[in-house]
C-alpha cells in the first residue's frame, strides 16, 4: 500500500547515502587518493539513486514537482544537521537554523494551495 509517506521514507534513507557519499570520506577516507575517494563514494551513490529514483517516480503521484524538490531539500537539511553534529562531531551554528526556516518559509509557499484539494 503506497501512500504520501513512502517516497518520504524513501528520500531519508536515500539522503543518508548521499550525505555519507558527499562528506563521509572527509573522516573516514582522509589522505587516500582521489581517485579512491571518488570511486568510493559513486558506489555509495548507487545505492543513494536506488532509493532515490523510485521516491521521486512514488512522490510525483502525490507531490507537484516543485514540492518534491523543498522537500527534498528539508529532508537534506535534517539528515545533514545529524550527520554534521552526530558523526563528524561538528557544531551547528545559528546560521544553519536561519538558513533552516528560510526552508521552512520555502514549504509554506508550496503547500499552502495542494492542486486538486
Amino acid at each position: 500500500m503506497l501512500t504520501r509517506l513512502t517516497p518520504l521514507l524513501l528520500l531519508v534513507f536515500s539522503n543518508l547515502f548521499m550525505i555519507y557519499a558527499w562528506y563521509g570520506h572527509l573522516k573516514d577516507l582522509n589522505g587516500r587518493p582521489v581517485l579512491m575517494v571518488i570511486l568510493f563514494s559513486w558506489g555509495i551513490a548507487f545505492f543513494e539513486y536506488c532509493l532515490q529514483v523510485p521516491a521521486n517516480r512514488l512522490g510525483i503521484n502525490f507531490f507537484t514537482l516543485p514540492q518534491l524538490k523543498v522537500i527534498q531539500e528539508v529532508i537534506t537539511m535534517i539528515v545533514f544537521a545529524g550527520f554534521c553534529t552526530i558523526y563528524m562531531k561538528q557544531k551547528l551554528t545559528l546560521d544553519y537554523l536561519w538558513a533552516s526556516l528560510c526552508l521552512v518559509g520555502a514549504v509554506f509557499f508550496l503547500f499552502r494551495r495542494i492542486p486538486g484539494a
